[in-house]
């Protein structure tokens, strides 16, 4: 109960802002969960550049493990932070406190985001990043106005300039401009797998309860008909 409660509380203020949201062009993630090497790489990427800062603690550092094919050992050495136990909750590193005072805001956990938000959402949020020097990290988004966070990805995309038309040209990333976009679905195809972890499975599911049903009306129609032939 006491887990449910924090993650109702968590998602509340996420689906206020993003039931206000502008109107806004989203690009298409095109994430495909079966491709676990992306998600792998993702969860790379998730790891190095956002746990600083964001958790995704209703996942657990096995389950992720046993889900994308990872040995524990290389989870142990790879990806599990602060000398967490590989049974423990994938939280960040940095304490709610310090960061609120940080950040003026403890950044929220990102476990659900793509679940709330869409992955569409995410995705163009993540390329959405442009020099801004009235703000405080000296950038804005265009998905996302006003947004109280820093570019962490900017060395692997560079910065983007706006231009007088409302272009934007990008330079100084360590990836080309396809480069960084592979990068950015990767990380949104991990936050699409950690807000559901067991879709592809639910899906899978869903079409065997469907024959099922499927069947079953057949045989109640045909019981139907046996039952009342003689009734006039």
């Amino acid at each position: 109960m006491k887990k449910l409660l924090i993650a109702l509380v968590t998602l509340l203020p996420s689906l206020a802002m993003a039931a206000s949201g502008h109107n806004v062009h989203l690009e298409s993630a095109n994430v495909d969960l079966h491709d676990k090497e992306s998600l792998v790489r993702g969860l790379d990427l998730f790891q190095q550049y956002c746990s600083g800062c964001h958790s995704t603690q209703y996942q657990r550092y096995e389950r992720v493990a046993t889900d994308l094919g990872i040995s524990t050992d290389d989870m142990r050495s790879k990806y599990i932070l602060n000398n967490a136990k590989i049974g423990d909750l994938m939280e960040n590193a940095i304490p709610t406190a310090d960061a609120a005072k940080w950040f003026g805001a403890a950044p929220p956990d990102l476990t659900l985001v793509a679940r709330v938000r869409g992955e569409d959402w995410v995705y163009s949020y993540l390329k959405g990043f442009y020099a801004d020097e009235t703000r405080p990290f000296g950038v804005n988004n265009t998905v996302f106005p006003l947004v109280g966070m820093p570019h962490v990805l900017q060395d692997l995309q560079g910065l983007a300039v706006k231009q007088e038309d409302d272009t934007f040209v990008t330079t100084g990333g360590k990836l080309t401009a396809e480069e960084y976009d592979q990068a950015v679905r990767d990380i949104t195809g991990f936050l699409v797998y950690s807000a559901e972890p067991v879709q592809l499975e639910r899906k899978a599911l869903g079409m065997w309860v469907l024959g099922f049903l499927f069947i079953f009306f057949i045989i109640a129609y045909l019981l139907k008909k046996e039952y009342w032939k003689d009734v006039h």
